[in-house]
């Protein structure tokens, strides 16, 4: 089922969570699949580190390598133009596939021709593996909010499939020509921020669903992919692409009775080099 897919990692630095991401599919995915690597202007061993294994490895990958960073929407643009698969995967080099059947578990969902994209459950990598994001909600003043964050991942309310007003693209998969029918990754979000959200709402916009599939968790440090991306630090590129959004999609969230105010829970992401092992389910 899952030997048409093409999974488009972006990476920018951080060449310890992108060993741990390489290991995870090497260790959970068993279905022939192709992976494009973008790696946008990294300056530490990732370059190297993905040459060595491009050449090598029998993992099936290639290299889309920019000498800059050229910001998040046009990197993974790079990569779904050049994957050769009818289905994509969208992951960051900071998201580590836990459960084995994952996959097979994202495709599953695209039985119904009414889904546009599914979204796997990510979970914090350390024991008991609490939830970090089961599926993105909007407030009706457009918050974008994670639903289900620092909650046990065995919460029942959150293992239940259902429909989202939004993902994001830590890890997200969708048909090959439904990515080019809205127009990928709006390039107006660079560096990053709100891009995957808008696409989310493209998506929904054409009729199609955005679905959460919770039988498929993923691992995520969260922020690694991004951390050294100019003005992401800071409020200003948020508030900024946060005001794009708004206005563009008011007419959509405003109306959808998402919710107020979820309660934030912060729980810290321990650092990849104490990582000495995670568990595959």
């Amino acid at each position: 089922m899952a030997d048409n897919v093409s999974i488009v990692i972006l990476t920018h630095n951080g060449v310890e969570a992108t060993r741990w991401c390489i290991a995870g599919l090497k260790e959970t995915t068993y279905r022939p699949f192709e992976v494009v690597f973008v790696d946008n202007g990294s300056t530490d061993e990732t370059v190297s580190v993905l040459t060595d294994l491009c050449t090598s490895s029998a993992l099936g990958c290639r290299l889309i390598e920019n000498a800059e960073n050229v910001g998040c929407s046009t990197a993974r643009n790079q990569g779904a133009h050049a994957a050769k698969g009818p289905f994509l995967v969208f992951m960051d080099n900071d998201v580590v596939v836990r459960s084995r059947g994952w996959l097979e578990v994202l495709r599953a969902a695209f039985e119904s021709e009414e889904v546009g994209a599914a979204s796997p459950k990510l979970v914090y990598p350390f024991p008991p593996y609490p939830i970090q994001f089961a599926g993105g909600a909007v407030s009706p003043g457009g918050k974008v909010q994670f639903i289900g964050r620092g909650t046990p991942r065995t919460s029942p309310e959150y293992n239940e499939a259902r429909d989202l007003q939004c993902t994001i693209s830590a890890c997200m998969m969708m048909r090959k020509s439904v990515f080019e029918r809205v127009g990928g990754f709006d390039e107006a979000y660079n560096p990053v921020q709100f891009e995957d959200i808008d696409l989310s709402y493209k998506i929904r916009r054409d009729a199609l669903r955005v679905r959460y599939e919770p039988a498929a968790e993923m691992y995520h440090f969260e922020g690694t992919t991004t951390q050294d991306c100019e003005d992401v630090r800071g409020t200003y590129q948020i508030v900024k692409n946060g005001m794009l959004f708004k206005k563009r999609w008011r007419c959509m969230f405003s109306s959808e009775d998402g919710p107020d105010n979820l309660p934030w829970i912060d729980v810290d992401t321990p650092n990849i080099s104490t990582i000495k092992e995670l568990e595959y389910v």
